[in-house]
C-alpha cells in the first residue's frame, strides 16, 4: 500500500505544482487584486494540497508521528499567514505572500526529508520571522523619515560587516558569521535590507555626479569588506543590486556599462588573488577530472538532477545526502532528484513570477524611494535564485549562497521574509498614491 501511495503522490505533486505555476502567470495578466481574487482562492487550495501530498509521502515512508505534528504546525502557520495578511493589509500584494508560503513549504518539505531536527529549527525561525514581519509594512508606510536616513544605514551596514573581520569565525575558508549571546548571525544577509535602503535613500531625489560618487563609494565599501572576508557570493549580490538600482535611478547606460566592465575586471583580479576561486572555476569547467576532490559537489549535484527524471524518484527515493551541504548550497538538486524536473522547473518559474510582480509594483509606485526599494528587493531576490540554481546545474561556478526561503539557513529565511514584508509596505504606499490621485480628480470641477 505504501508503494502505491508514494508512486501516485509523485505525479500528484508535480501536477499540483504545475497548476500552481500556471495560476501564478494568469494572475500576472490581471490588473487589480479584486479581479485576481478567484484565482487566489484556487491557488491557496493548490498550495495546501501540494503540502498534504508531500507529507503523505514523507509519513508513508518514515512511519513517524513526529512528521505529522510538524506538518500540522506548518499548516496552521501558513494558513494564519495568508489569512492574517489578507485581513491586516487588504491592499497588499497577495501573490508575493502566496509565493513566500509556497517556497517556505517546499523548503520545509525538503529539509524535513534531509533532517528532522533541522526542519524543526527552520520552522521555528520562519514562524518567528513571520510574526515580526506583520508589523514591517505598517512601519514602512507610516514612518516617512526612513527615506532620509542613508548615513545611518551606511554606518550600520559597514559597521556590521566590519565586525565580521574581528568577531567572525572562519567557515570553509570564509568569515561569514559571528556568535553573540549564543545566537549565530550571518550579517551579510541582514545587511542586504539595510544596503537597499541606503542606496535608495541616496538616489531617490538627486542623481547628480556627487550623489552617484557617494553611493558608489559606500557600495564599494560594502563589497570590499565582503571580498576581504571571502564571502564572494554575497559580494556579487551586493554589486549587482547596486548597479541595477543605479541604472534604474539614473537611466544612464554609461553607468551600467562602466559597472559591468569594473565587475569583469574585479572578477579577473579575484580569480588571481583567491585560490579557492580558482578551485571553484576549475571544478566548474571540468568537475569529472576532480570528482574525488573539488569537483565532487558539482558532479554529485548533476547526478542527482539527472537521476530524478520528469517526476522524480519520490521523497526518500533518492540519495541527496551524497551531495555535500545539500540542505544549503544544493537544495535545488535534491528537489530535482526526488520531486522531479517538472516540479523543479515550476519552482524556478514561481520565483520568476514573484520577481515580475515585484517589478510591476515598482513601476506603478511614484515615490522614488519606494520604487528603488522594490527594485532592489526584486533584483537581490532573483539574482540569488540565479546564483544558487546556476551553481547547482553547472551553468556558473558554485558561489555557496542559499536558495531564498527554500534552503536551510535561519538568517537567510528571516531576511527574505522581512524583505517581502518591506515590499508589501511599498505596495501600501502605491495604493495610497493612487487613492489620493482619485480624490484629486473627484474634486476637480
Amino acid at each position: 500500500m505504501r508503494l502505491y501511495v508514494t508512486e501516485l503522490s509523485r505525479y500528484v505533486i508535480a501536477g499540483l505544482m504545475l497548476v500552481y505555476t500556471v495560476l501564478s502567470f494568469l494572475i500576472l495578466k490581471l490588473s487589480g487584486e479584486r479581479k485576481r481574487s478567484g484565482l487566489y482562492a484556487v491557488q491557496i487550495v493548490v498550495l495546501f494540497a501540494t503540502q498534504i501530498a508531500c507529507y503523505v509521502q514523507i509519513i508513508a515512508k518514515t512511519g513517524s508521528i513526529n512528521y505529522l505534528f510538524l506538518f500540522a504546525f506548518q499548516i496552521v502557520i501558513l494558513f494564519a499567514t495568508i489569512t492574517l495578511f489578507r485581513m491586516l493589509y487588504p491592499d497588499g500584494n497577495r501573490l508575493v505572500i502566496h509565493h513566500m508560503c509556497m517556497l517556505l513549504m517546499i523548503g520545509m518539505v525538503m529539509v524535513s526529508r534531509i533532517s528532522y531536527d533541522k526542519a524543526v529549527r527552520q520552522f521555528v525561525i520562519a514562524a518567528g520571522s513571520t510574526v515580526i514581519a506583520f508589523a514591517i509594512p505598517e512601519i514602512f508606510y507610516r514612518l516617512a523619515f526612513l527615506k532620509h536616513l542613508w548615513p545611518v544605514y551606511a554606518l550600520f551596514g559597514i559597521g556590521a560587516l566590519g565586525a565580521v573581520l574581528i568577531l567572525g569565525r572562519v567557515v570553509h575558508g570564509s568569515k561569514l558569521n559571528y556568535t553573540i549571546g549564543g545566537l549565530t548571525f550571518q550579517p551579510s544577509e541582514l545587511i542586504k535590507i539595510v544596503f537597499i535602503l541606503c542606496i535608495a535613500s541616496l538616489l531617490q531625489e538627486r542623481q547628480d555626479l556627487l550623489r552617484v560618487a557617494l553611493a558608489t563609494v559606500l557600495a564599494a565599501a560594502h563589497v570590499l569588506i565582503l571580498v576581504y572576508s571571502r564571502d564572494l557570493g554575497s559580494a556579487l549580490i551586493f554589486f549587482v543590486t547596486y548597479l541595477t538600482m543605479l541604472f534604474i535611478a539614473t537611466a544612464n547606460v554609461w553607468y551600467l556599462f562602466s559597472g559591468i566592465g569594473a565587475g569583469a575586471l574585479a572578477s579577473v583580479v579575484a580569480y588571481r588573488l583567491f585560490p579557492h576561486i580558482r578551485t571553484r572555476v576549475q571544478a566548474w569547467r571540468d568537475p569529472w577530472s576532480q570528482i574525488d576532490g573539488a569537483g565532487y559537489q558539482v558532479a554529485q549535484s548533476l547526478f542527482g538532477i539527472s537521476s530524478g527524471g520528469a517526476f522524480g524518484l519520490g521523497l526518500y527515493g533518492g540519495a541527496p545526502g551524497d551531495i555535500p551541504y545539500v540542505e544549503r548550497d544544493s537544495i535545488f538538486s535534491a528537489i530535482a532528484e526526488e520531486l522531479g524536473l517538472v516540479f523543479a522547473v515550476c519552482m524556478i518559474l514561481v520565483c520568476v513570477s514573484c520577481f515580475l510582480m515585484i517589478l510591476w509594483e515598482a513601476e506603478r509606485v511614484q515615490d522614488g524611494f519606494c520604487r528603488l526599494v522594490a527594485a532592489g528587493i526584486g533584483v537581490t531576490y532573483v539574482f540569488q535564485v540565479f546564483l544558487t540554481v546556476g551553481g547547482g546545474t553547472k551553468f556558473i561556478p558554485l558561489t555557496g549562497v542559499t536558495l531564498p526561503l527554500v534552503s536551510y539557513g535561519g538568517t537567510s529565511v528571516l531576511v527574505t521574509i522581512w524583505m517581502f514584508a518591506l515590499f508589501e509596505g511599498v505596495c501600501l504606499v502605491g495604493t495610497d498614491e493612487r487613492y489620493q490621485q482619485y480624490l484629486t480628480r473627484m474634486e476637480e470641477p
